[in-house]
């Protein structure tokens, strides 16, 4: 469901509604007149349409983790809220940028439409921009021949859907300034080569045994989830173009099950 959309459209007809009321249909209508329902309630939820759309569509939007591939950074449950002009502004629905602002940098949290379907929106860590050259051998990330600094963290825990029970290795990464945990599983290959498609600029990756190599192409980017070993990302459906952002993931707002979670900023 596009919700974008779905606002969209409620807002241009409570709109057209509010307008057609208050130039045309008031000045016909008797001053004791009762207010017709399907007036009435248009005009008295503009206003708050209006508002919703424009704070959603411009400063921040709400989403949920559906999933846990960015374990342990965001857990199953957390409310987020993503930043929409950090990236650039964008015109509502169509996502066109109209104004730029900064451009998403290594390490950051970004939403995004998946390219495959982009209806549904996606969360990741963002590993690569374009023109970079990555390499993930043997669950150790490159960028640009440099290794990706990490260091043990101990071990995390968790209880997959179908009550799969899990046990990783956590490791703390660094990409640029953005400290963060991963977690990998030993007995997990780098990337399941079976699950890898046909996408945009497969030509530019490289797989084997060990893991990938991949050059970034123009305007696009490389994204992989902190839980590495559980993750559907561009390993497997390929680069995120600049017009599929959504915004930079910045706070967790809500969590029912952990409520110490509330007003984590996200690293």
């Amino acid at each position: 469901m596009n919700f974008a959309l779905i606002l969209f459209l409620l807002l241009v007809a409570t709109g057209l509604i509010t307008a057609l009321d208050r130039y045309v249909l008031r000045k016909r209508r008797a001053a004791d007149a009762r207010v017709p329902w399907w007036i009435e309630y248009p005009v008295s939820f503009f206003p708050v349409i209006l508002i919703v759309f424009l704070l959603r569509s411009f400063l921040v939007e709400p989403f949920k983790i559906p999933s846990g591939s960015m374990l342990p950074t965001l857990l199953v449950g957390d409310f987020i809220l993503v930043n929409k002009y950090t990236y650039g502004i964008r015109l509502p629905v169509v996502n066109i940028k109209l104004v730029d602002v900064s451009e998403p940098k290594r390490g950051e949290v970004m939403v995004f439409r998946y390219p495959e379907d982009p209806s549904l929106d996606y969360i990741k860590r963002i590993v690569g921009v374009p023109g970079d050259v990555l390499t993930y051998r043997d669950k150790q990330l490159y960028v640009n021949d440099e290794q990706v600094p990490i260091a043990p963290d101990g071990t995390y825990s968790y209880v997959e859907s179908g009550l799969n029970f899990i046990s990783a290795q956590r490791l703390t990464e660094k990409l640029n300034e953005h400290s963060h945990s991963i977690l990998v599983q030993a007995d997990v290959p780098p990337v399941q080569l079976s699950g890898v498609r046909q996408f945009p600029f497969r030509n530019n990756c490289v797989y084997n045994e060990q893991g990938f190599t991949c050059k970034v192409p123009p305007g696009h980017y490389f994204m992989m989830g902190d839980n590495r070993d559980s993750s559907s990302d561009s390993r497997y459906w390929g680069f995120v173009p600049d017009r599929n952002i959504v915004g930079k993931a910045f706070m967790i707002w809500w969590n029912f099950d952990e409520f110490k979670r509330i007003g984590k900023f996200i690293q």
